[in-house]
């Protein structure tokens, strides 16, 4: 894979983890501002109340996602170490994004958060085209 292509997902991974650090701060009142304005802009019309247990749970997916970009980051540097050998790393890794994409977009659909979906192909977009420009799917290993 280029050197381009590494930073790109590099890139990625980062922007995951910002994420999951915006999505964490939810947790607390003191820093839920910028999860609340994606709340409301990605959410169904009438607003949405603070709960304890919305808190809770925006707070677990954020250090979730946050955890997630992290193993991305170290995922991608193994792979590249790995070269040539690399096919059934990077194969799971887009097995890993894809069933990410699926249930969260077929979720968020449901809920009425649709707008996510949007977002989450936008990402799913920003992964695939590296990885398939590059052809690290199609190496042995």
């Amino acid at each position: 894979m280029s050197g381009f292509w590494r930073g790109w997902l590099n890139v990625w991974a980062a922007v995951v983890v910002v994420f999951g650090l915006v999505l964490a701060g939810g947790g607390l009142d003191a820093t839920d501002g910028v999860v609340e304005m994606l709340y409301g802009v990605m959410g169904p019309s009438g607003g949405f109340e603070w709960t304890p247990h919305l808190r809770c749970a925006t707070a677990l997916r954020g250090a979730v996602t946050r955890g997630g970009g992290l193993t991305f980051f170290a995922a991608f540097g193994a792979a590249h170490r790995l070269g040539d050998q690399a096919g059934p790393v990077w194969r799971m890794l887009t097995a890993a994004a894809v069933v990410w994409f699926v249930i969260d977009s077929a979720l968020s659909v449901v809920t009425g958060f649709w707008l996510n979906a949007v977002s989450n192909t936008g990402l799913m977009i920003g992964y695939l085209v590296p990885v398939l420009a590059s052809g690290v799917l199609g190496r042995r290993g």
